[in-house]
């Protein structure tokens, strides 16, 4: 459907003082119309709001047929026709041109220029002769590239543009016939061509392909090119039988047919690439890709002449971003990168328009009230000229009753209508759009007419930046001459009816420029127009404000050709549309309210200031709030906004969700933004929530926090212990933000968690490890909520958060985290027995919590505690570090090797330090570096520890390692003689019991006492008759 407003998106328009009737005209870039009659081409000066002026004119060598302009390259192209032969040419450095009888260069294409002569091309135009084995039918210039596409009967023929270097400071532009691809099957009306992109129309067929230039893609370029017979065959036999079939009373027509992507290859018509003899390296395209096929049938349910259904307007519509200056030339071009691509094309009454790049997709159909004549494609609208009847002398009938007496005259109109375009590249730009965060409307939103202009005798139409350039030409139709019937109107013989044309004077033309007025001010005008509908809440606002919106969106894609004031002034204006857009669906009742919130935040309205523009009038005694803003308003006080409501807004949040939502007045009492509520006014909203039957633990913590705010510790605390610990845990996991806070991007801890730091430590650790569980926290912004809890910088670790880590242990969490956490925890440890740096507040658990709660707490190996009760530990807090440490060593879960190089803050000369030593050098199985340091440091604990770890494959060392060691000590006597001594005796009877006799008496010592060693021997050589 196609919704209808009466816009005014033209503005001012002045006649182009051309001196011969032009048959054929185009834009010249930004500032150039060229006018072709006869064999004339005239150029003007077409400069903003100034008037249009003759800048220059040259003759052709043929009446124009066709005319196109390239603006990569600054040349004309054009097809000529002279003597009954057709001519293709193109016309280079035309700006040089200063008078109609000044010297032209005409030249072959490809022909070499010799540098002698680069001063003549500098200074004068030159015509390139393009000749063709067949007569070329349409003519299509790549906006981005300047490459140049002909399309003959069986075949397209790509020139590519290229430029000769005379020398450092010169070159002339050229072509080069690069490809040839044949097509069968089809002949071309129209074509249009863009960077690969390649469309073909017939009268009822459009084609669309892509030329690939990865030879990967599919199969090579062929030099020579094979034809596929069977699509080719298979429709010349359609062919033939519909021309037998074909009568004087009969039209067969295929039917309709739509094929897009690679079904479009099952289409029946037959393409090939050939190339032209060059080097592969030189080749630009390998590989032809099926894009879109689509075959119309005409409408014989109207009493019109067949012939007259036919497609028109042909328009590839590139959207490209500005890239960098990259050319291999000197005098280098920008560069433009495609981003989206679009193709319309025509029926007399219905106009289709596609997106084409990375899939083939539908987006516009455009329903004319009138038969269309000709239509232009760009960026921001569609302008449509079309045309109705008006007959005198026979009024309501048609086909008109026609005699010598009745009048057939033909008026005009120019309609103009939206397009969707923007809406497509905003969602190929931006992955965003259509999320909470950015929206854009649909592109399958209703297309809507601005206006419908009526102008006289409209024949033709051309846009180029900001203007529109028509033909006009008034005069009376001729008329068909007698009757004729419907079924013989169908008929392709009928067509031949003669045709008598009234005597009148030749009629006068002329040619318009037409300003389309700044899509700032068209802006205006829609958003003042939408302003109707308000009252009504209709979707017509939502719909022309999307317009309005559309426009903007298309105005600053290209932002490049804007102006800074301009620009900021379009940015300006798109953020209000998002306002207008947003306050639309947050008001009205529809199924897409949600996008109030990205089109709120997109406005970039703060909270207040969207809350100022709802209206609080309450409606027969009742205040309705719709969803739209509802939903945003949610979301927004759920997103941490930096931004505090005043007392009264906050108290008209809350009377809003108490009347639309009361089940999620908690949530919003939570939020930041609601800081200034009136604790008196939320604590009424909350007792009345449970009256209401809404009563859970989160509306239990919410009084406590309330209470809290008001002072109020007596019922702070009946209110917290009216469940269990668990059940508040599971309240502050619902809503975190009892807890932590953000404000400007960083941690806040609430006063509720301030609180529960001092009388309930255990609580406030078990919900933060409850929120981290259930990733309602990262475990930085975790650690980062303690240290700002406890007024610790960055650097200093409370005691609080050191509880949190060990419960986080506790908590088994992935494998991932493990390490991690241990790292921190004996970093922590260690820090802490190296400076005797007591907790600053007391450990929620003992080392022995720890052992029987956690896995990762190993249990501490008996010989360590004859090491450590070797020396005093006064300090009890010192002591439980010292003994988690040791456990964490203990544990299975530990790697003892990436904490090794963090133990040198930890002295050897204190126990703490040695027994951690000796206990990671056990860990890593160092059983002889242990020994040799514990026979030197704590002799008391060898025997401990070589009956605790010398087992199995290390056994050995009780007699290798332990044995001679303790011999030798003992040899040379000193302080600890008498417990080197009692460790021999405790050796030698394990050895005795491990060896057979041989070996126990190869492993004693040569210099030793007999009798000493004989209770040992004789053990051992009575041992196998006592087994």
């Amino acid at each position: 459907m196609v919704q209808l407003y009466n816009l005014h998106p033209f503005g001012s328009q002045q006649v182009v003082p051309c001196k011969l009737e032009p048959e054929r005209f185009c834009g010249g870039g930004p500032d150039v119309l060229f006018v072709a009659a006869g064999c004339k081409v005239e150029v003007f000066a077409v400069a903003g709001q100034e008037l249009c002026r003759p800048r220059c004119a040259f003759s052709t060598l043929g009446r124009v047929l066709r005319l196109a302009y390239s603006e990569a390259g600054d040349y004309l192209v054009a097809i000529e026709e002279k003597n009954k032969a057709t001519f293709l040419r193109a016309y280079v450095n035309w700006r040089s041109k200063k008078t109609e009888n000044s010297r032209v260069c005409i030249r072959m294409v490809g022909h070499n220029v010799e540098a002698p002569f680069c001063e003549t091309f500098r200074d004068q135009m030159s015509i390139v002769e393009m000749p063709l084995s067949e007569t070329p039918l349409c003519i299509s210039c790549c906006p981005v590239k300047g490459d140049l596409l002909v399309g003959c009967t069986n075949k397209l023929v790509l020139f590519s543009l290229k430029y000769q270097i005379i020398n450092e400071e010169f070159s002339v532009l050229d072509f080069e016939l690069s490809l040839i691809i044949h097509i069968h099957n089809i002949t071309p009306v129209e074509i249009s061509f863009c960077v690969g992109y390649v469309a073909v129309m017939s009268d009822l067929e459009v084609l669309i392909l892509k030329l690939e230039s990865n030879p990967k893609n599919g199969k090579s370029v062929n030099h020579h090119p094979h034809k596929n017979n069977s699509p080719m065959k298979q429709a010349e036999g359609i062919s033939n039988e519909a021309l037998q079939l074909e009568s004087d009373d009969f039209v067969i027509c295929q039917k309709p047919m739509e094929l897009l992507g690679e079904k479009s290859e099952q289409s029946g018509i037959s393409v090939t690439l050939e190339s032209t003899g060059l080097d592969d390296e030189k080749i630009k395209y390998f590989h032809v890709q099926h894009l879109l096929y689509r075959r119309f049938a005409p409408d014989i349910s109207s009493y019109v002449l067949s012939d007259d259904i036919k497609l028109h307007s042909l328009q590839l519509l590139p959207i490209y971003q500005t890239g960098s200056l990259t050319s291999d030339r000197k005098n280098s071009s920008q560069e433009k990168e495609l981003l989206s691509l679009f193709c319309f094309f025509s029926l007399p009454h219905v106009g289709y328009l596609y997106m084409v790049v990375k899939s083939v997709e539908l987006m516009s159909v455009y329903q004319y009230p009138e038969r269309s004549q000709q239509a232009v494609l760009t960026p921001q609208f569609l302008h449509v000229i079309t045309r109705y009847v008006t007959v005198y002398g026979h009024i309501g009938q048609w086909p008109p009753l026609c005699s010598v007496a009745s009048l057939l005259f033909l008026s005009n109109n120019l309609q103009c209508f939206t397009v969707r375009c923007s809406a497509a590249v905003a969602r190929e730009e931006d992955p965003y759009v259509d999320s909470t965060l950015k929206a854009c409307p649909p592109i399958s939103m209703d297309v809507c007419a601005l206006r419908i202009q009526l102008f006289i005798g409209l024949r033709a139409i051309c846009h180029f930046k900001n203007h529109i350039i028509l033909l006009t030409k008034a005069e009376p139709e001729a008329i068909p001459e007698g009757r004729e019937s419907p079924r013989r109107r169908l008929s392709r013989k009928a067509a031949s009816v003669q045709l008598k044309t009234p005597p009148v004077a030749e009629a006068a033309w002329n040619l318009y420029i037409v300003n389309t007025i700044s899509p700032m001010q068209l802006y205006r005008e829609m958003v003042d127009y939408s302003n109707t509908y308000k009252t009504t809440k209709t979707q017509s606002c939502i719909h022309l404000l999307s317009e309005a919106h559309l426009l903007v969106r298309a105005a600053l894609m290209d932002a490049s050709e804007l102006e800074p004031a301009e620009k900021a002034e379009l940015l300006e204006a798109f953020k209000e549309s998002c306002g207008h857009l947003g306050d639309c669906y947050s008001r009205l009742d529809t199924q897409y309210s949600h996008l109030a919130l990205p089109y709120y935040k997109m406005s970039g309205l703060s909270m207040a200031e969207v809350l100022a523009r709802v209206d609080w009038a309450i409606e027969d005694g009742s205040q309705k709030y719709e969803r739209g803003l509802i939903f945003y308003i949610n979301h927004s006080l759920y997103e941490n906004l930096d931004e505090e409501l005043s007392e009264e807004l906050a108290a008209k949040v809350v009377q809003m969700f108490h009347v639309a939502e009361p089940k999620q007045l908690p949530h919003i009492l939570c939020s930041p933004s609601m800081k200034n509520i009136n604790p008196l006014t939320a604590m009424s909203y909350l007792r009345n929530l449970e009256t209401s039957g809404f009563s859970s633990i989160l509306v239990i913590l919410t009084k406590a926090a309330v209470a809290l705010k008001m002072g109020d510790l007596d019922m702070h605390r009946n209110e917290m212990k009216s469940h269990s610990e668990m059940k508040l845990v599971c309240g502050f996991i619902l809503e975190p933000r009892l807890l932590i806070q953000q404000k400007k991007g960083q941690i806040v801890a609430t006063e509720l968690a301030v609180h529960l730091k001092e009388t309930q430590p255990g609580l406030l650790v078990a919900s933060v490890l409850g929120l981290q569980k259930n990733n309602k926290i990262g475990i930085e912004e975790a650690d980062s909520f303690f240290k700002v809890l406890c007024g610790k910088d960055e650097d200093t670790i409370p005691q609080l958060l050191v509880d949190f880590w060990e419960a986080q242990l506790a908590a088994c969490l992935p494998d991932v985290l493990l390490q991690e956490l241990f790292f921190k925890l004996t970093s922590q440890y260690i820090w802490r027995l190296s400076k005797r740096q007591p907790p600053d507040t007391i450990p929620l658990r003992t080392s022995e919590d720890l052992i029987n709660a956690c896995s990762h707490y190993g249990l501490i190996y008996p010989w360590v505690n004859v090491l450590i009760s070797s020396d005093s530990l006064a300090d009890k807090n010192y002591a439980e570090d010292l003994s988690k440490l040791q456990s964490l060593i203990c544990g299975p879960s530990f790697d003892i090797a990436s904490i090794v190089p963090f133990l040198e803050p930890l002295s050897e000369d204190t126990v703490a330090g040695l027994s951690v030593q000796i206990l990671c050098q056990t860990r890593l199985k160092e059983y002889e570096q242990c020994i040799d340091t514990l026979l030197e440091r704590c002799p008391e604990a060898i025997i401990p520890y070589a009956n605790h770890e010398l087992k199995e494959e290390n056994r050995t060392l009780w007699w290798k390692k332990l044995l001679p060691e303790l011999c030798q000590r003992i040899k040379y006597g000193g302080e600890k003689y008498q417990l080197y001594l009692s460790s021999l005796k405790e050796t030698l009877s394990v050895v005795a019991v491990e060896l057979e006799l041989r070996d126990f008496l190869n492993v004693l010592p040569e210099d030793g006492t007999a009798a000493f060693f004989l209770p040992y021997l004789l053990y051992c050589s009575r041992k196998k008759s006592l087994t």
